[in-house]
């Protein structure tokens, strides 16, 4: 008996492909629609009133790996397409606070590392602990400013340039007193040709006491003989009035810094001339290079001989060239900034406990001097001894104890 349906044999090794033993061939058999059943995924988001229900897309609903898209295999799955309407867009604000917070950082280690390489350059060469018998501290901070005739570091071809001969050693060209306090700076230029006495100090480098003589001298042979610090001593003791900080700059240091700001413009009233500093100036508004700055700040034989004359161009000079330093197109340009500081810094000697902290706060108050905010004036003259000038006790007196107690200045000179 066949067991097999009709149109089969038992004949095992002619069952494939015979069909049907019926002549036609064989119809179509019917067969039960099967639904084919999706993936398993999240449950679907419950209706929201007033949006109509996705409806389905029948196959192209079933994520199945990616080919009822038309994914190529190995692909990112897009097919091409446009990013789905969910995605988030980018957050502009928080790359904004990222790009600011990046660019504060960056500018505050540059700023911290300008900070240490400037101060590193610093010459800390004067101690004041060495000036004996010291006057009590006032309100406000007192700097001693000088400019030496150092030619340290200069070629013979810059000597030669800039006039200044080649004489060894060195001395003070000008010496200032700066007080900066709570009503304004206050500028006051020592003339060099001052007479002073010279007290009782201790030798800088010996550390031997010499005791006081009575000697009367011009204010510049004290730094000549024992330098800043022997200076700083007989200053106090002439004065009464204690000097916090020490700032000396010599003829180099002095013409390189205004070649590297491009020159401070000055006003000059008058046409003058002197060939023993080179000075050679018409009258009006001039800008003046390193070599014309240095040879304004030095002339004296122009103006008879007079050395309070040559303070005041000195104080003009340098209020000018602070107010023009310190500007945004100076302190916020690296290419003016780091040539300026290292022309000065280079040939900038002070004391010991002077931070570069402190040197810009000078630096600002001097040029407040001319800012409106503050006075530059000489010391008080009274008349001359010997050819040297003498202060005027009473005013110097009272000038000194305005300064101590940090008031408004009302002294005046000549």
């Amino acid at each position: 008996m066949n067991d097999w349906p009709d149109g089969w044999t038992d004949n095992r090794d002619d069952r494939y492909g015979r069909g049907s033993a019926s002549a036609q061939p064989e119809g179509a058999r019917s067969m039960r629609h099967v639904q084919r059943r999706q993936a398993r995924g999240p449950a679907a988001a419950p209706p929201v009133p007033g949006v109509p229900p996705q409806q389905s897309q029948g196959y192209d609903d079933y994520d199945g790996g990616g080919y009822s898209r038309g994914q190529v295999y190995g692909g990112d799955g897009s097919g091409g397409r446009p990013p789905y309407a969910g995605q988030a867009a980018p957050d502009w604000r928080r790359r904004f606070k990222l790009g600011t917070l990046t660019l504060v950082v960056v500018l505050l280690a540059v700023s911290v590392g300008t900070y240490f390489w400037a101060d590193s350059k610093l010459k800390r060469e004067v101690d004041l602990s060495k000036v004996i018998e010291r006057p009590g501290e006032g309100d406000g901070t007192n700097y001693l400013i000088v400019g030496s005739d150092s030619r340290e570091g200069m070629s013979a071809e810059d000597k030669k340039r800039l006039r200044t001969g080649s004489a060894e050693g060195k001395r003070t060209d000008s010496m200032m007193i700066l007080h900066d306090g709570s009503n304004g700076p206050t500028l006051i230029s020592l003339p060099r040709d001052s007479n002073v006495e010279i007290p009782s100090f201790r030798g800088s480098d010996s550390g031997k006491l010499f005791p006081a003589a009575g000697r009367q001298v011009k204010l510049n042979a004290a730094y000549a003989e024992d330098g800043p610090e022997l200076l700083v001593r007989t200053v106090e003791h002439n004065t009464g009035l204690r000097i916090d900080h020490y700032v000396e700059i010599g003829f180099a240091g002095f013409a390189n810094i205004v070649d590297a700001i491009g020159g401070v413009e000055m006003d000059i009233p008058k046409a003058f001339k002197d060939k023993n500093s080179g000075a050679d100036f018409q009258a009006g508004r001039q800008t003046l290079n390193g070599e014309q700055s240095l040879a304004f700040v030095r002339t004296r034989y122009a103006f008879a001989g007079s050395d309070l004359d040559r303070t005041k161009n000195q104080q003009k000079f340098l209020a000018a060239l602070a107010s023009q330093t310190a500007t945004p197109g100076t302190l916020l340009n690296p290419f003016r900034l780091y040539p300026t500081m290292g022309a000065g810094l280079d040939t900038l000697i002070v004391d010991k406990d002077m931070s570069l902290w402190d040197l810009g706060r000078m630096f600002f108050a001097m040029k407040g001097v001319t800012g409106g905010e503050g006075k530059s004036m000489n010391m008080p003259i009274s008349g001359t001894r010997n050819g040297n000038l003498v202060w005027d006790k009473a005013k110097v007196q009272q000038l000194v104890q305005q300064l101590k107690n940090d008031e408004k200045v009302t002294v005046e000179s000549q």
